[in-house]
């Protein structure tokens, strides 16, 4: 039997159209190359044991080290993500106590953490699974843009000192502030005094501040907290901003941890 030349040629285009459609089902090799280092990621849904107290939770990848907080203390150490585990150092944490269900948020995040889970990033999703619960954050700037520095009511949430960082009961109390305004103006509260002065921003990330208070006493351990305020208040200050926290860095080791209000 002859088959004409026309019914051929469909047939042959045909079968390079099945071939080529077959081709094109092979996955893009894998990028390895993507690292959660030097972002900061929140939980927006755990699948498996949830966080108690609902969390979320939050981890800073930062020059080799991690930082999280799941509700209640923050705790932070090395990490190693060879091979798409993340492995960490024992955590150091503060201890603070919580109310409620946030009291065993961290226990439930150093069991997860310790686990070694498999961490993979897709974009701005970050992914952890662990032996029985998988965790989806997504990149904080993401969630939550910037804050401006200047026009924003800062709150302090932590201390820093030249050896550590700080958070207790009384710093939620008396809850220090401080607002940049445009024209350079400081106004706020050290916990016990209030602020006044100036801040010269820019260029870059360099803030120098120049403060004063007024002169009343309280208690000893509130004066505490405002004595490390105004140290980290106290002339040439780095400032970085991650979604709504503010960190001040004071060149004399000094410096605070601030939340937008």
């Amino acid at each position: 039997m002859r088959i004409s030349p026309r019914p051929l040629a469909a047939l042959l285009a045909l079968v390079g159209l099945v071939a080529t459609g077959c081709g094109s089902t092979e996955k893009d090799p894998v990028d390895d190359t993507a690292t959660p280092m030097g972002h900061t990621y929140v939980s927006t849904e755990v699948v498996g044991d949830e966080i108690p107290g609902g969390g979320p939770m939050t981890l800073s990848f930062t020059d080799g080290r991690i930082s999280a907080n799941s509700g209640c203390n923050s705790a932070g150490g090395t990490v190693d993500l060879s091979n798409h585990i993340l492995h960490t150092s024992p955590l150091a944490s503060t201890l603070m106590a919580c109310p409620g269900d946030r009291e065993r948020a961290d226990a439930w995040q150093s069991n997860f953490l310790e686990s070694d889970p498999a961490w993979r990033l897709d974009g701005d999703r970050l992914t952890l699974t662990g032996k029985s619960v998988t965790i989806y954050l997504t990149d904080k700037k993401i969630v939550s843009p910037d804050k401006p520095l200047t026009g924003t009511a800062w709150v302090v949430t932590t201390m820093l000192t030249p050896d550590a960082q700080v958070r207790s009961t009384t710093l939620d109390e008396v809850s220090p502030n401080l607002t940049i305004g445009d024209g350079g103006t400081v106004s706020g509260s050290a916990g016990c005094n209030r602020i006044t002065g100036t801040a010269g921003v820019g260029p870059g990330d360099a803030v120098n501040f120049a403060v004063a208070t007024t002169r009343m006493m309280c208690q000893p351990e509130v004066m505490e907290v405002e004595q490390n305020v105004l140290r980290a208040l106290d002339g040439r200050t780095t400032a970085t901003i991650d979604a709504d926290t503010l960190t001040l860095r004071n060149d004399n080791g000094y410096g605070l941890i601030l939340h937008a209000q």
